[in-house]
């Protein structure tokens, strides 16, 4: 009796040829979803909470998500840098998000996340309420998008998509911002 190749018993076979095996059944399960995922009109982004506002920013803009290590205060900034981490042997400011766009304060939870963004030539770690994963956003949600009417997001954010009215912020203008690059008091 022919049975499919991924419902032949492992049985008999050596420890590589099931480890082949598994291979193949992998890669033929990745090529589906790299499809799915790079189909055309699909924008990718990771969905994240800054007080009570819901933000997307593109998947090719945030570098890596981290839990909130610890930080060194550096003296004499505004308000919103909170400090600096040691990320991988490596010195990032750490903004409070919140405090940044809205004047309020991120109350660290356990949800409480850092988003790393490219700035120049090094990272700065955003501090944000939650992240909530990937987010696809499709033709239609950007046809039917609201353009944003918050006057401190404008500059960052063009529209809300989506039933939940997802905000696609731009990590690009915000680190170009005058008063983003200015942390000195």
């Amino acid at each position: 009796m022919n049975q499919p190749a991924h419902r032949i018993p492992a049985v008999n076979l050596t420890p590589f040829e099931i480890l082949a095996r598994y291979e193949r059944l992998s890669l033929a399960h990745a090529s589906d979803t790299r499809d799915k995922l790079e189909a055309p009109g699909l924008w990718r982004g990771i969905g994240f909470r800054v007080g009570a506002r819901l933000l997307v920013s593109g998947i090719d803009e945030i570098n890596e998500l981290l839990a909130v290590p610890a930080l060194t205060p550096v003296p004499g900034t505004q308000p919103w840098l909170l400090g600096v981490a040691n990320v991988r042997g490596n010195l990032v400011p750490v903004i409070d998000f919140a405090r940044f766009l809205f004047g309020e304060r991120t109350p660290l939870t356990d949800r409480t996340r850092l988003l790393i963004v490219r700035q120049g030539n090094g990272n700065v770690a955003l501090l944000v309420d939650e992240v909530f994963g990937q987010r696809t956003v499709d033709e239609e949600q950007r046809r039917d998008a609201m353009r944003e009417e918050d006057p401190r997001l404008t500059r960052f954010v063009e529209n809300r998509v989506g039933e939940q009215q997802l905000g696609i912020f731009s990590m690009n203008r915000l680190v170009r911002a005058p008063d983003f690059r200015q942390a000195a008091a």
